[in-house]
């Protein structure tokens, strides 16, 4: 996945870039609004981060001119500018989200994925295939869940939990991101709702078969895979 950043605050670049690397992102760094105008055109990334005050070109109007000529790569609107106005008119701009700074890498992390999940990819369809790990089959679009032969009954939250899983397979995922991006951003972070369902998947998914497929990282969080 490929992630177009913009920004020219170096301090920034170095944390964002840095973080998003060690998720497992490519990451290309733009410093000007007209080098960001003429790196997303070409369509190659699956989400554009987006700061505010560059030193040519507003964010807006980066933003502006992308989807005049047809981008439609998420965009994430950095900033400091916090008032409702501020963001109102960013979002208006043809920005998807707006964070604004400081910020926490956690939650930009979530953001990120909620809009690549959002767009299914780089050519703005959901996507609705198969999900596979070992026999466990997810299927986004009919909202089915089979292991080997079995349908498993899910709860709404419990399949989404489980996708989140079945989308990063053998990547350990913390309880606060678990949190973020399952039950969203203003989520009690001392709850103990993770666990609890992690639990109710596991009667579900894994108590009845002898290959244990969703793992307890001590002191981490969890993660799914054949290991």
């Amino acid at each position: 996945m490929r992630i177009l950043l913009v920004e020219d605050d170096q301090r920034i670049v170095d944390f964002v870039q840095r973080g998003l690397k060690a998720e497992g992102y490519a990451v290309e760094v733009a410093r000007t609004g007209l080098e960001a105008v003429a790196l997303g055109a070409e369509g190659q990334f699956q989400t554009i981060i987006l700061d505010r005050g560059l030193p040519d070109l507003d964010g807006l109007q980066v933003c502006e001119r992308l989807r005049s000529t047809g981008v439609e790569t998420p965009i994430l609107m950095l900033t400091a500018r916090d008032a409702v106005q501020d963001k109102v008119t960013g979002l208006r701009s043809g920005a998807d989200d707006y964070m604004t700074k400081p910020f926490a890498f956690e939650e930009l992390l979530a953001r990120i994925e909620v809009l690549m999940r959002r767009r299914g990819g780089s050519d703005g369809k959901a996507d609705h295939r198969e999900l596979k790990i070992a026999d466990l089959i997810l299927n986004g679009e009919t909202h089915e869940v089979r292991r080997g032969a079995t349908t498993i009954e899910l709860t709404p939250k419990e399949f989404a939990l489980l996708e989140m899983f079945m989308r990063m397979p053998g990547k350990v995922l913390s309880r606060t991101r678990i949190l973020e991006q399952v039950w969203g951003y203003s989520a009690d972070p001392l709850t103990n709702v993770v666990d609890v369902y992690i639990r109710q998947l596991r009667r579900k998914i894994d108590d009845d078969y002898d290959l244990k497929l969703l793992k307890t990282v001590r002191g981490y969080g969890y993660k799914m895979d054949i290991s």
